[in-house]
């Protein structure tokens, strides 16, 4: 019968080690209370489980009064069988998810932003364009490869005369022996020499490499259209110019040049070993031919690898810079611990990256020692064999093992080597995409017509605001064309696309009949001269500012002459240096950097003349000289120039060939000064408010 617990009495008490309390805050006689409280517990716990201890198994269908039925130990059974196959459903789906192949390996590139579409890079192309950019200076490129070879030759060539001399002194032929100790000394002198030669000539490329390279990426980032930086960051643009075109110099200093060697030591070491026992070398031609399957594998792995570890490197770096360059935002809106996870979120990402390459290695490195080990077993089961059947020696079996360990590490360097290799192209791959722009055509002379045809844009940063809607526009070559309008109806915008600081959002811009978008750049800039508003000039002194940007080699009397015409040289010549005095933003007026921007303008001799609110800083008297100057410059017969002129001063356009009175984007009004005021529309009021303003 089943015993009731509630029966059970206590035994003698438990012994309970007496302990000392601190007496800072409770009486002595408090702590004594809780000390007999606690003994007391105690006592009852020890009691009970050690009469528990001598209870025996429930056999009877009772337990303390309650029947017990057969349906809940089934079902507790039962669940105790679910629960372990969950447990070993669980372990199964974890252990298929680690092995090779499973979902664990999985790299995903959703979270990074591509901007730009293209091809993959692949490892020929990648090569191709290194040699683009080493191409002039081949003779490094062919020492290299001349010592390589020669190298390769004499180090190969050492086990067989490494050999020899052994079995030529036990078997006592002094002079066989002689011969093969001076071969192999010549052959490792020879081998060091040319080492030596081979590391620096490919040291010579990689750094020839790197410098061009980042010198073109750079020259074509500073050609890029102003929406491609409004879309990029600065913090990944200048990961791309660092960490991705350092990971190139490894291409051909390290990987190329290993993967050089061991291919042509791993190509006579399996000729060799064909040659001394065809089945032999058949059984290591195939553990080679797995493990170049493996390599493969790996390869291609470490390539995506080593691009998402770019992205997300670039991506740290623009958090971090952001966050540098707003810093006095971050530490008045205490977003220290934001900013800080969004840097570790990176992070972690990297990390993830970083384990799963190491796993990777891991598995590598596996498959090597395994194949390795095996290729030995092999040797000595099967040269063994063939010794004892009288096949070959034991001096042909040593020169086997030897020359099939050669073989199995030239193969494990090539895939090692290869494996970088696929990562440098991984990590530049964005670098190749960049620097891949195709050259844009040049026209042989510029006109100077101009025309809009459809043209919408709106800016990146704000796509639901159209700024300029189905504009239409001819200009023709010589004319001098005026935009004016209210603040935010689109002028200054014209001008951004004319410049190709911007590209429309629909439509196209012909210069000469010919679509903007397909010329050459920088030509096209050095035809067109352009004062802003605000002109900023560099910290040098006032003669390269005003060199600034040409074109042409001009000489100092150019120079003086432009000024002239932009009536600065008097106020420059008073200058303390004249021409030479470093120019600082406490040092000129706002007026006196603008005259020296129009005579950069003039100086570039330009067939499109820009002038962005060009008079705005110029007092009367400098304002109606400059205008003057500018009519001549434009009515010369021998320099004829398309001029667009945006003025909010609508005296200094009056004189203008046509007025485009612009307003949301559309042009609303067009025609000379007269006409307009004649139609009494938009410029008519803008005319006489400026005059009531003025009165």
């Amino acid at each position: 019968m089943a015993i009731p617990l509630c029966n059970l009495q206590p035994i003698s008490a438990f012994p309970v080690p007496q302990r000392k309390f601190p007496l800072k805050t409770r009486s002595l006689n408090s702590y004594n209370h809780l000390f007999n409280q606690e003994k007391t517990r105690l006592q009852f716990l020890v009691s009970t489980s050690k009469r528990i201890q001598y209870i025996s198994p429930v056999k009877s269908a009772l337990f303390n009064g309650y029947p017990i039925r057969k349906e809940e130990e089934k079902s507790f059974e039962d669940g105790e069988k679910v629960e372990l196959s969950e447990k070993l459903r669980k372990w199964v789906k974890f252990v298929r998810e680690i092995f090779p192949g499973g979902d664990w390996w999985k790299l995903s590139d959703e979270e990074v932003d591509v901007v730009i579409s293209a091809k993959p890079v692949t490892v020929f192309r990648a090569l191709k364009k290194m040699w683009e950019l080493i191409a002039q200076d081949r003779w490094v490129i062919f020492t290299a490869f001349v010592a390589l070879i020669v190298t390769a030759v004499s180090e190969i060539s050492i086990p067989h005369y490494l050999t020899a001399s052994i079995f030529s002194a036990q078997s006592s032929t002094i002079a066989l022996f002689h011969r093969n100790v001076q071969l192999l000394v010549l052959l490792c002198i020879i081998a060091g020499i040319c080492s030596g030669i081979r590391g620096c000539m490919f040291g010579i490329a990689n750094m020839i490499l790197v410098t061009r390279l980042r010198e073109r990426l750079y020259s074509t980032l500073l050609l890029q259209d102003i929406s491609f930086f409004d879309s990029e960051t600065v913090g990944g643009l200048t990961s791309r110019l660092g960490s991705d075109c350092q990971q190139v110099s490894r291409v051909i200093g390290n990987d190329l040049n290993m993967i050089l060697r061991n291919v042509l030591q791993g190509s006579g070491a399996l000729i060799y070993l064909l040659v001394l026992s065809l089945p032999l070398g058949l059984c290591v031609l195939g553990i080679c031919i797995s493990l170049s399957t493996i390599m493969l594998i790996y390869g291609q792995y470490q390539k995506k690898s080593a691009k998402l570890t770019q992205e997300f490197t670039a991506s740290a770096n623009e958090v971090a810079q952001e966050t540098f360059s707003l810093m006095r935002t971050v530490r008045v809106y205490g977003t220290e611990q934001q900013e800080l996870g969004r840097y570790e979120k990176w992070l972690e990402r990297l990390a993830g990256i970083s384990l799963r390459q190491s796993a990777a290695y891991g598995f590598w490195n596996f498959s090597f020692n395994t194949l390795y080990h095996s290729t030995q077993v092999i040797a000595v089961l099967i040269g063994g064999m063939s010794i004892l059947s009288g096949h070959i020696t034991a001096e042909q079996l040593t020169k086997f093992i030897l020359y099939s360990e050669w073989l199995i590490y030239s193969t494990w360097w090539v895939g090692d080597n290869l494996s970088s290799l696929m990562q440098s192209i991984g990590a530049s791959e964005k670098v190749f995409h960049l620097i891949d722009l195709p050259p844009r055509p040049k026209l042989q002379k510029l006109m100077g017509q101009i025309e809009f045809k459809n043209v919408s844009f709106n800016y990146p940063s704000r796509t639901e605001v159209h700024v300029l809607r189905q504009f239409n526009l001819t200009v023709h070559p010589g004319e001098v064309v005026a935009l004016v309008g209210l603040s935010g109806s689109g002028k200054s915008t014209v001008v951004n696309l004319l410049l190709r600081l911007y590209e429309p959002t629909k439509g196209e811009i012909l210069i000469d009949g010919h679509p903007m978008k397909g010329l050459n750049i920088r030509w096209l800039r050095e035809k067109i001269g352009y004062v802003g508003q605000e002109p900023r000039l560099f910290r040098m002194d006032v003669s390269s500012n005003i060199r600034y940007g040409c074109p042409q080699d001009v000489s100092q009397e150019d120079i003086e002459w432009a000024a002239k015409q932009a009536f600065a040289h008097d106020f420059i010549s008073s200058l303390p240096n004249g021409y030479q005095t470093l120019v600082d933003d406490d040092l000129l007026s706002g007026g006196q950097k603008q005259r020296i921007a129009i005579a950069r303008a003039i100086l570039r001799d330009p067939s499109i003349l820009i002038l962005d609110e060009a008079t705005s800083a110029l007092d009367a008297e400098s304002e109606h000289n400059v205008k003057g100057v500018l009519g001549s410059v434009q009515s010369d017969l021998g320099t004829k120039r398309t001029v667009i002129v945006i003025a909010h001063r609508l005296s200094t356009i009056q004189a203008a060939h046509r007025i485009i009175v612009m307003d949301g984007g559309k042009i609303v009004e067009m025609g000379n000064h007269t006409e307009l005021l004649e139609k009494d529309g938009l410029y008519a009021r803008l005319i006489r408010r400026q005059a009531d303003a003025v009165a």
